[in-house]
């Protein structure tokens, strides 16, 4: 027990720290120790009476605020009362006990509060069983003392309060019985206390209001008749006239909604006997509304009626009482009591309240002619000193207006105009209002509807006037624009609202709208000239406009399907003018923007948009054949759209395709480009290869044609992208041709014609490539000779020394064999060699000669001379002519070379 005694004070005492962060932790810990505690358990040690007080005046100062929550402060006196009652001594003074009452029933307050009824049921049980025995106590004492009744008065009006929680529990807990039981001792008590009645009446009439809200109405009549009586058994100490109409006029209505028909009479009675209590405008309109659910005739309805105009019930009451009448189906009397009712407040200043229900019920039954006189009778009354408080207007204004609407809905444009002409009345000639703004707006609509156009753009230019910078005034005027056939008008009015859709829209009853109300609007402005034929510079316009302002990607997505389609409808004998291809290639950026980013597309939607885009930028693309530029982006443009597709096989091709064609465009461009100096294009070429390649590698990794060209081609490209750039890697992309298990000789000569093309300068690279083409042509069953002789000629070209700088053996022994090879080629078909291509090679042979002669290479240039001899032979036309020259040359030059050996020696 002392470890518990320490326990308890040490909590106690760090729940008293004014540093504590958080007391959740030590309440709950106190809670925890206390709450094992058997109830019959007494510690008589004054630490524990200490620490049940401390923590009892600890949680009084958290009354105030939110410092800690209620069922926390629950717990806490939960914990001090338990904590007192341990410490009960064996004769306990009246002080104790007072103490003992006080936790107990302030404690059940705090768990009845935190809907913890069966801890609340214990500690209200604990403070009555005191207050019993406090009571015993007292009376066993001399009576007669002052001091002694004193006590027990106050005994016997904490019991009543207690008592009443322990009511209020049971009705929470559904234990109506209970509860009455409860208030019955309370009534007992009342007898000694009258002094309490208005307090016991009110808890009753708090009991009928809790089952009334659960339509209870059984339990809500009997509790609330329990607050009348009560209420009603002692005038002096009772809540007064006033509270008690009040209670009568709930019973009323519980008689009413629980069964009207049965209790119909119980209903009339009792809110008679509250309007006899205290007269209030509440209860006479309750007292017709009963009336009217019970159908009584009109004889008893008229004279309430007149009760309530003779008790000064304001206006508005009894314009109420007359909506009653109506949604009751008492029409002539509601017409009747409201013509009573005007006259009545004739002189008031909120008659103009009156006179707009009347229009308004005159209109709900048809009556459209008499509501006409009426608005005309407004009308007159508003330009002769009769004007309509603010409110009133506005809620006539209303009624207008949603008549016209209602005939503009059902085309009669016509009998519209006169319902807003009627709203037009009540404005000043140059009043600027944004209501105003709006009315000529409708206007406006309503005669491009009857075709009268000047009108319209009369009644926009005031809307105009009144509110500037609305979007929906813009609108107007470009409807009236469209319907002119005014292009130049129609523009000025989109780029109008194109302007004015960046700033907040506010719909057309003053209210924030969507962020898409702009973009609607944009959007209805293009359907609308789509809609008129010869419009289509207006709506593409139109959709323009919307692409650039809306933030609905589904919204800018449609529009731009319908841009795309004008603009090629538009264009389709077009073969000249290629200036609809840029529009057109802004438009699919847009679209390529719009399907990319996270939005509220679902895949579905994605994917069709993209696919749809992918297929019309491919189709553009194929039409551009003059226009590489274009071409190049479009198959960009192709490709990046179909990345947002589901990939197969099909969509891999195409993006192969897109990428190669993209590549070979940026090349052709360089080519041709005045200023090939920059690089730009090239670059382009490259990225665009290696995407390409990455998806080469997919589609090969499902198979695909050994024939394929797409290695090869990317290649090809890729050696003159790099050779014109200056990359070393050229070399790398000649060696992965060679590798290849298919290279075509016309591919080794193009890049062998790459490498020497101007920037690049490759003659190794050229060399090997043409001795590998040289290589596949003699491996051929039959070898074209035309080829061979020009893969030899350039080899010859390349390798011949071109001053004496160059001369050496290695190079001498190179051009040699080409020599020798261009022999052979010639020996083996004579008459098809070309007989110039014979000249050129003994003209080679010979000059080489003579540069080794020059030199004192005399066995060298013997050597050489003698080739070009050789060559002589297979000349056609012309070797009669060059054996003749040629043999006296040589030898002449045998001679020399005689004469120049003998010198040497």
């Amino acid at each position: 027990m002392e470890e518990f005694i320490s326990t308890v004070k040490c909590l106690t005492e760090n729940l008293q720290q004014k540093d504590l962060t958080d007391c959740d932790e030590v309440i709950e810990k106190l809670f925890s120790e206390v709450s094992g505690l058997d109830s019959f358990l007494k510690i008589p040690d004054p630490q524990i009476q200490e620490c049940a007080v401390q923590l009892w005046n600890w949680a009084v100062t958290k009354n105030v605020g939110n410092t800690i929550t209620a069922i926390q402060k629950a717990k806490v006196r939960h914990v001090a009362c338990n904590l007192l009652y341990c410490f009960e001594s064996d004769s306990p003074t009246e002080g104790a006990f007072r103490k003992q009452i006080l936790m107990a029933s302030k404690a059940g307050r705090a768990w009845l509060n935190c809907k913890n009824f069966q801890m609340a049921d214990h500690f209200l049980r604990l403070a009555v069983k005191s207050l019993e025995t406090l009571y015993r106590q007292l009376t066993s004492r001399a009576n007669d003392e002052p001091d002694i009744l004193s006590s027990k008065a106050d005994v016997e009006k904490d019991l009543l309060r207690i008592l009443s929680c322990q009511a209020e529990s049971a009705i929470a807990q559904g234990n109506n019985q209970e509860a009455i039981v409860f208030i019955e001792r309370c009534k007992d008590i009342l007898l000694r206390l009258p002094n309490e009645t208005a307090y016991l009446s009110v808890v009753c009439y708090n009991f009928g209001i809790e089952a009334y809200n659960l339509t209870k109405f059984e339990d809500s009549v009997f509790w609330l008749s329990q607050s009348y009586d009560i209420g009603k058994a002692n005038m002096k100490y009772g809540p007064g006239s006033e509270a008690l109409a009040k209670v009568l006029r709930l019973l009323a209505t519980c008689y009413l909604e629980w069964d009207c028909e049965k209790f119909q009479e119980k209903a009339l009675n009792t809110v008679s006997l509250a309007n006899k209590e205290c007269v209030t405008p509440f209860g006479l309109h309750l007292k017709i509304r009963i009336l009217l659910r019970c159908r009584a005739p009109d004889s008893p309805v008229r004279a309430g009626l007149n009760e309530m105009l003779e008790s000064k019930v304001s206006l508005d009451m009894c314009l109420n009482t007359v909506r009653l009448l109506m949604s009751e189906n008492r029409e002539v009397l509601a017409f009747e009591y409201l013509k009573t009712v005007c006259q009545h407040f004739e002189s008031s200043p909120s008659l103009g309240t009156a006179l707009v229900l009347h229009i308004e019920l005159l209109l709900q039954r048809g009556k459209v002619l008499l509501s006409r006189q009426k608005i005309e009778d407004v009308i007159t009354g508003h330009y002769t000193g009769k004007q309509l408080a603010p409110e009133a207007l506005t809620s006539l204004h209303i009624i207008l207006w949603d008549q016209a609407s209602k005939h503009y809905e059902d085309d009669n444009y016509s009998e519209a105009l006169q319902w807003y002409d009627y709203s037009l009345s009540f404005f000043k000639a140059g009043q600027m209002d944004q209501n105003l703004s709006k009315l000529q707006r409708n206007r406006a609509s309503c005669f491009l509807k009857l075709k009268q156009l000047e009108k319209a753009k009369e009644a926009a230019k005031e809307a105009e006037r009144s509110d500037p910078d609305s979007i929906f005034t813009q609108f107007i005027v470009y409807k009236i624009a469209v319907q002119e056939s005014n292009a130049e008008k129609a523009a000025e009015a989109l780029s109008a609202m194109a302007l004015l859709s960046k700033n907040p829209v506010f719909s057309e009853d003053r209210l924030l709208a969507s962020q898409t109300a702009a973009s609607n609007l944009l959007s209805l402005a293009a359907q609308i000239a789509l809609e008129q034929n010869g419009q289509q510079e207006t709506a593409i316009k139109a959709l323009e406009v919307l692409c650039e302002n809306s933030k609905e990607d589904v919204q800018v997505l449609i529009a731009l399907r319908c841009l795309v389609r004008l603009v090629l409808s538009t264009n389709q004998n077009s073969t000249n003018d290629s200036s609809h291809l840029d529009v057109l290639l802004s438009y699919l950026k847009m679209a390529l923007q719009a399907v990319s980013h996270p939005s509220s597309l679902t895949v579905g939607q994605r994917t069709d948009q993209a696919n749809w885009f992918r297929k019309i930028a491919w189709n553009l693309a194929l039409q551009c054949e003059s226009k590489l530029d274009r071409m190049k982006d479009f198959y960009t443009l192709s490709y990046q759209l179909s990345q947002l597709c589901p990939p197969d096989r099909t969509l891999l091709v195409a993006q192969r395709t897109c990428l190669l064609m993209a590549a070979d465009a940026s090349l052709e461009l360089y080519r041709k480009s005045p200023h090939s100096a920059q690089t730009e294009e090239l670059t382009q070429t490259l990225e665009s290869i290696q995407t390409c390649w990455e998806v080469w590698k997919t589609l090969k990794a499902s198979g695909s044609s050994p024939k394929d060209p797409t290695e090869t081609m990317l290649l090809l490209y890729e050696f003159e992208a790099r050779a014109k750039l200056n990359d070393p890697k050229v070399e790398t992309i000649l060696e992965s041709v060679l590798e290849l298990e298919t290279v075509e000789t016309k591919v080794l000569e193009s890049m062998a014609a790459l490498a020497m093309e101007p920037p690049a300068h490759y003659p190794l690279l050229c060399k090997k490539a043409l001795k590998a083409s040289l290589s596949l042509h003699k491996k051929q069953p039959q070898a074209d000779l035309a080829h061979c002789s020009k893969c030899v000629h350039t080899l010859i070209k390349l390798s011949l020394p071109r001053g004496v700088s160059e001369v050496g053996p290695q190079v001498l022994h190179e051009v040699w064999d080409y020599f020798q090879e261009a022999l052979s080629i010639i020996a083996a078909a004579p008459d098809a060699f070309a007989e110039m291509e014979t000249v050129w090679l003994l003209t080679h042979a010979w000059n080489t000669g003579i540069l080794l002669y020059n030199l004192t290479q005399y066995t060298e240039a013997e050597k050489w001379f003698g080739l070009a001899m050789k060559f002589v032979q297979y000349l056609g036309s012309l070797q009669e002519s060059y054996a003749k020259q040629m043999s006296g040359r040589y030898s002449e030059v045998l001679d020399r070379l005689d004469t120049a050996k003998r010198s040497c020696y």
